[in-house]
């Protein structure tokens, strides 16, 4: 005999069903409230799409620890682990807008006009915000609340049919009626919503894109060439890192969400401030100038010991210093801010852009007009700092000024305003935990120094006696160093292996291990090998 289910299944079945309407009709509204804000974010601009602008507002919000842990376990992988995050917590929101509103329709409405709200906010908090910059957000929070309150009511049209005595007007041809429309209503806003989603980036892509601009770009040869890298500047060690970075290789370290699209045809950079002639100059104008090839290894003070943020380019561009003299910098000042498009700002030490070094306003990297990612259409370059000190992408302003009257974005976050690049090596060859053969081992890096350049590295095997490593070839203090070393009778267990540089002042690569905040990493970096 069959055993009879609970009495109380039907019941329970039947209100999980109403909870996955409930949180369907959350769903679709959040999809129509995206959908309609990335539709009006391709008038107004990608980085005031309402996810953007939170997305951009949280990095600003989150404490320096947080931002240096996301950097350390995700890497260049951060912005898209953000990304996923704050669509995760519109999801919940959703869900939670939709339980509420089958039952207080206004206030799942409320959670809509909330989330824009919040939006808005965060566009408008943007140093580069005009007043449009709200316009996705509210749109996306009244579209949301409008389509919430509409499934809502569908939803609830439904239950009363479902509820209804046959004879009154229900019954299952009446319920299936209802749950039939919810369901194809639903559907068919998630499938608008996409539509108007995915059409609203593709018009927004079309509406900024500067490829053709780009590449219609025509680099004149420079007036100042680099000398040619000699072979011997690299060690013919398999595994061990190019001696120049590829553009497609080369680290990218930013707070920037979407890349800045900037025509060069309506670019300009300004130069004000603390100057006796304030210059604006074109494009154009920055090509006829003489420009200069310059090969220079950029590292980023999040780089952690052994870390793979630092790489090296030929850079081309004019000559910085040369244009800030000819601006004319007064008495007191000590600080050059650069703005970015997207508003980031960056404080470098006239000292660092006076003594001599060659700076750059870059238009080409490795040959090649700079790579949107990069920075396009210019950006500087500053041998011997770090980028967050040294190096802004998407460059617009340049403003001559003082420490004591502007902190810049990472110096508002605590750390330090100099950035002088630290002494540092890393081994690359063998990697860590490789296993190795007995007998002559060859061990091979990098290390660097910008702009005190390289004197010595030394290896050591098991905290025993340091060796000194063989350098390669010395280009310019202003590029990294390669070395290798033949570590002798490798036997048979589980070693360490450790390296130190002496920048070219004399000055040893310290040994105490520092997190890279406030101002750059130290300690000797290690790999355990096993030789089997």
């Amino acid at each position: 005999m069959r055993r009879q289910r609970p009495t109380e299944s039907p019941g329970l079945a039947a209100r999980a069903a109403r909870a996955a309407a409930a949180a369907l009709a959350g769903l679709a509204a959040a999809a129509a409230a995206i959908g309609a804000g990335e539709l009006v974010a391709a008038f107004t601009g990608p980085a005031t799409s309402p996810v953007i602008a939170v997305g951009s507002s949280a990095i600003d919000l989150t404490p320096t620890p947080l931002k240096e842990y996301a950097v350390r376990q995700f890497g260049t992988n951060d912005k898209p682990v953000l990304l996923a995050g704050i669509y995760a917590v519109l999801v919940l929101l959703a869900l939670l807008a939709g339980l509420v509103a089958v039952r207080r329709p206004r206030a799942g409405a409320a959670v809509f006009l909330a989330f824009g709200g919040v939006g808005a906010w965060a566009a408008l908090s943007r140093s580069t915000a005009t007043t449009a910059s709200a316009l996705p957000s509210l749109a996306a929070g009244v579209v949301g609340a409008v389509v919430v309150l509409q499934l809502a009511a569908r939803y609830r049209a439904a239950v009363t049919a479902a509820r209804t005595p046959e004879p009154e007007g229900g019954g299952p041809l009446a319920v299936r009626t209802a749950r039939r429309q919810f369901l194809i209503i639903s559907g068919g806003t998630v499938a608008v919503a996409a539509v108007a989603g995915f059409g609203g980036r593709a018009l927004s892509a079309a509406r900024t894109d500067i490829t053709a601009a780009r590449n219609a770009v025509r680099l004149p040869p420079p007036a100042l060439p680099a000398p040619a890298v000699p072979a011997s500047a690299h060690p013919a060690v398999p595994g061990l890192s190019s001696f120049r970075t590829p553009n497609a290789d080369f680290y990218r370290v930013d707070t920037a969400l979407t890349l800045p699209k900037i025509d060069p045809n309506d670019w300009a950079l300004r130069i004000h401030g603390m100057v006796d002639h304030p210059v604006t100059i074109s494009f154009d104008e920055l090509l006829r100038r003489p420009l200069e090839e310059l090969d220079h290894t950029l590292s980023c003070v999040s780089n952690e010991v052994g870390g793979p943020y630092v790489g090296t380019a030929r850079w081309l561009g004019a000559s910085l210093p040369a244009l800030l003299r000819e601006a004319g910098i007064r008495s007191g000042a000590d600080q050059l801010v650069g703005r970015s498009k997207d508003g980031m700002t960056i404080g470098t030490p006239l000292e660092a852009l006076l003594d001599g070094r060659r700076a750059l306003l870059a238009v080409a990297m490795n040959g090649e007009t700079l790579p949107v990612a990069h920075g396009f259409p210019c950006r500087s370059v500053v041998p011997g700092l770090y980028g967050y000190t040294s190096a802004t992408k998407w460059l617009v302003d340049l403003e001559v000024t003082t420490f004591a009257s502007y902190d810049p974005y990472w110096v508002q976050r605590g750390w330090g305003r100099e950035g002088v690049v630290k002494t540092a090596s890393r081994i690359e060859v063998p990697a860590g935990f490789a296993k190795v053969p007995p007998g002559t081992v060859t061990v091979a890096g990098t290390a660097w120094a910008t702009h005190r350049g390289i004197a010595a590295v030394e290896v050591r095997v098991d905290d025993g006696p340091w060796a000194e490593a063989r350098l390669a070839t010395a280009v310019s203090p202003d590029l990294w160093r390669q070395w290798s070393y033949d570590w002798p009778d490798a036997r048979t267990g589980s070693h360490t292996l450790q390296v130190r540089a002496t920048d070219g002042t004399g000055a040893v690569q310290p040994s105490d291990r520092v997190p890279p905040f406030p101002d750059g990493a130290t300690g000797w970096h290690s790999v355990v090998v096993n030789v089997t």
